[in-house]
């Protein structure tokens, strides 16, 4: 199966890019919605969560379920942390 690319795509030629990606990711996760957040990985992925491992997407997805049925109020909040060839702080 061949999968459909998420752009923007990295290298990311600007900030605004590189932040797009950070918001879409973030609205997906915001979803709770685990079958769609899980396609943002490989389907064979590898997690650890503490002292929990995961492979592959059906775990994540089951993963996910059991963490957002206890989480009523979950929102994740993410960060464009590092933009630069560097990989330095980003500063806007």
């Amino acid at each position: 199966m061949i999968e459909a690319e998420r752009p923007p795509l990295p290298p990311f030629m600007t900030v605004g890019a590189a932040v797009r990606k950070v918001r879409l990711a973030e609205d997906a996760w915001n979803t709770r919605d685990p079958e769609r957040v899980a396609l943002a990985y490989t389907p064979d992925s590898h997690w650890r969560n503490r002292a929990e491992f995961l492979e592959g997407r059906q775990a994540i997805v089951a993963f996910l379920t059991r963490k957002w049925s206890r989480e009523l109020d979950y929102r994740l909040i993410k960060e464009l942390w590092a933009f630069a060839e560097n990989r330095g702080p980003l500063c806007l």
